[in-house]
């Protein structure tokens, strides 16, 4: 690169003068403008012309712009040259490259000069711009110009030479004055002053009102010594000083000077019946214990010790009183010996209960006797508990309950149950044993519960009773008549009931049967599973009459290798009632039927449950 001190560049209207503030830039290659003439004949710029005559190697990676392109290969491209051809009008540069014919591709030389030989210079990069401290430089074409960073505030504005130029507030009319002040402008701001002028002794107010001065409080002595300074409307006046005595002082009989005061001496009890102390200008109390000096009051005060020591002074409540305090007690304690502390109070000594009372620290507790309860009401009465009314009432007592105060009693129906030996169940009367039953000696006496049955029974005719008739009857028992033909009676032979049994057994009133109750075993002799070469086979069982309401059922059941009929009570029955279950049982074999048994079963039902 080369750079000319100056470089000028004539056509035949204007000369242009290219200072050196511009660089010439022409790629790697330099020409000497100042020998070029405007004149229509070639100049020769080749590889081996004026760059190499300059010393200057071509460096064909330099980034330039087009036009600077253009030139850089005139100058340095091998075979090439470079035409500059100057008329009256324009300058124009024409390449010819292996070739004897002028390109049409022209360039005006004014433009190489702007954009190819002279570049611009960043004076804002290279420090050459004379912006003051809180400007900023910006660069322009050629050149640069300076620009504020910050306004110029309030005041101020900013002029075209980028200068803080004062705002005249009173000129622009936009100050705040009243109508009793004039504007004067100040830098950055302005003032407004009063037009009309107070005398001496006044002052104006922002209103520009005139008001007095006081010149005793804004003036520093402005009286002689020993007088003092009285203010004025509009000035002041100095008085001659009177003798003027502080507090606890007054003047003396001849007026000349202050001489303290006793206040203890005085009629008025100033301490309150407290001791006085007088001093110089004052005075004090001395008070007694549970007192404290005020000193801003000058009085004794109580000292409020349950405030001051909290819980050192008693052992539960502590109440202040003048000069002192007082300790208590909470419920259920009484006040030691001592006045602090607290002793448990034995309130059963009052007997607070209606029956049994227990001391318990700080308080009591009242407990009743069995059969009793303490009241909701005031927990001390005990009342008497209605065991017959307890949820539980229904299930204390077997037949009724009876509530006596503190406790009950159960009762039986008057006829046929005695009270248990625990005094709630009914137990059955077996008149049968106790002799107090009324049957005749041709009839058999079978308890039931609640009472007795008397009864009797003959065997049809064809069959004889099997054993003796007892005169009592046990559940257990059976009265069995077999048949018993005469000779030659046929019908009596052809008929298939062979036996005819009574049993008996008394039941309760069952208000609820959970499950089925297994009342009578019909026990057999007939094997379960039997062959049809060894008799009979199997067992029938039938229910033929008195099945009242379908209460009962009979099954069929094998217990040890036989069958048995077993009856069951399947549904309740509500006493007193009495019913004949008559059943048959009847024998299979492989011929048939080879007879059958009835059995007859007197049930009883009671009255009650028990």
């Amino acid at each position: 690169m080369c750079c000319l001190d100056k470089v000028y560049v004539f056509n035949l209207e204007t000369t242009l003068l290219c200072f050196v503030r511009f660089a010439v830039m022409i790629a790697e290659c330099c020409i000497d403008v100042s020998h070029m003439k405007l004149i229509k004949r070639p100049l020769t710029l080749s590889k081996h012309g004026r760059t190499h005559e300059l010393g200057l190697p071509c460096d064909h990676n330099l980034s330039v712009g087009h036009q600077c392109n253009l030139v850089s290969r005139a100058c340095c491209v091998e075979g090439a040259t470079a035409t500059v051809f100057g008329d009256k009008e324009n300058t124009f540069l024409l390449e010819k490259t292996n070739t004897t014919e002028p390109q049409q591709e022209t360039c005006d030389v004014f433009l190489y000069c702007l954009s190819c030989f002279f570049a611009d210079i960043n004076e804002c990069l290279v420090g050459a711009s004379n912006c003051r401290g809180g400007e900023r430089c910006i660069n322009t074409e050629g050149s640069f110009r300076c620009q504020r960073e910050v306004s110029c505030g309030t005041g101020y504005e900013l002029t075209d030479s980028n200068n803080c130029k004062d705002i005249d507030e009173c000129e622009t009319g936009i100050h705040n004055c009243g109508p009793q002040f004039q504007c004067q402008n100040t830098q950055g701001s302005f003032r407004c002053l009063p037009k009309v002028q107070c005398g001496s002794g006044f002052i104006q107010d922002a209103l520009g009102n005139c008001i007095d001065i006081n010149e005793c409080v804004s003036q520093t002595g402005p009286c002689n010594r020993g007088q003092i300074c009285v203010n004025t409307v509009g000035s002041y006046t100095c008085q001659r000083n009177s003798v003027n005595c502080g507090r606890g002082y007054h003047l003396n009989e001849e007026g000349t000077r202050c001489v303290d005061i006793d206040e203890c001496k005085t009629t008025e009890n100033v301490c309150g019946g407290h001791a006085c102390l007088n001093m110089l200008g004052s005075y004090r109390c001395e008070c007694e214990a549970g007192y404290m000096f005020n000193s801003i009051t000058r009085l004794c005060e109580d000292v409020n010790e349950c405030r001051h020591y909290p819980g050192r002074l008693c052992a539960h409540k502590c109440e202040n009183t003048l000069g002192s305090y007082k300790c208590s007690c909470t419920t259920g304690f009484m006040l030691a010996a001592d006045g602090r502390n607290c002793d448990d109070l034995n309130e059963c000594e009052s007997t607070p209960c209606s029956q049994e009372c227990a001391n318990v620290y700080g308080s009591y507790q009242c407990y009743c006797r069995r059969g009793y309860q303490l009241s909701d009401l005031d927990g001390t009465t005990c009342e008497d508990i209605d065991e017959c009314a307890l949820p539980t009432g229904g299930h204390i007592c077997s037949y009724r309950c009876h509530n006596t105060p503190g406790s009950f009693h159960c009762s039986c129906p008057v006829n046929g149950y005695t009270l248990a030996v625990n005094g709630r169940s009914c137990q059955d009367i077996d008149e049968c044993v106790t002799g107090s039953h009324t049957c005749t000696e041709n009839q058999s006496c079978f308890n039931v519960q609640g009472g007795f049955r008397c009864l009797s029974f003959e065997c049809p005719n064809n069959y004889r009773r099997v054993g003796e008739t007892a005169a009592r009857l046990e559940r257990s028992e059976v009265v069995r008549c077999v048949k018993s033909c005469q000779p030659n009676n046929i019908a009596c032979v052809l008929d298939p009931t062979h036996s005819v049994s009574h049993t008996f057994i008394s039941l309760p009133t069952f208000r609820e049967l959970p499950r089925p109750e297994e009342i009578v075993f019909l026990r057999t002799t007939v094997p379960a599973y039997g062959s049809y070469n060894f008799g009979s086979y199997d067992v029938k069982f039938d229910i033929l009459e008195g099945n009242v309401d379908n209460a009962f059922d009979i099954i069929k059941r094998v217990e040890n290798g036989l069958y048995v009929g077993i009856v069951r009570q399947v549904k309740p029955l509500i006493g007193p009632a009495m019913t004949v279950l008559k059943l048959s049982m009847r024998n299979l074999t492989i011929q048939g039927d080879s007879g059958h048994n009835i059995v007859n079963v007197h049930v009883f039902v009671s009255e009650f449950w028990f």
